[in-house]
C-alpha cells in the first residue's frame, strides 16, 4: 500500500494599502475558513504609526483544488501578492 506523505500548506498574503483592499481580502478569508486552520496577521505599528501594509500568513487544510483557488482569488485582488510554502512529512 503506497503512503500518503502529509503536507503543511502555508500561504504568505501581502497586503498593500490595508485600508482599501482589507475588505476583499477579508471576504475571501471567510469564503474559504472552513479550510484555514491558522491565521497570523503582521505588521508595522507604534504609538503613532500604523503601516498601509500588511502580511499574513495562512496555514490551509483543504484539497489541493480548493487551495490553489483560494490562492487564486487572492492573488487576484489588486494589491495582493501571494506565495505559497509547502511541507511534506511523513
Amino acid at each position: 500500500m503506497k503512503k500518503v506523505m502529509e503536507k503543511h500548506v502555508i500561504l504568505g498574503v501581502h497586503i498593500t494599502d490595508r485600508l482599501r483592499r482589507a475588505t476583499a481580502v477579508q471576504q475571501v478569508f471567510t469564503d474559504y475558513g472552513c479550510y484555514i486552520k491558522t491565521r497570523l496577521g503582521l505588521h508595522e505599528t507604534g504609538a503613532d504609526f500604523c503601516s498601509p501594509n500588511g502580511l499574513v500568513l495562512l496555514e490551509v487544510v483543504a484539497p489541493d483544488k480548493i487551495a490553489k483557488t483560494l490562492e487564486r482569488k487572492l492573488a487576484a485582488i489588486r494589491g495582493i501578492e501571494v506565495q505559497k510554502m509547502v511541507f511534506f512529512h511523513d
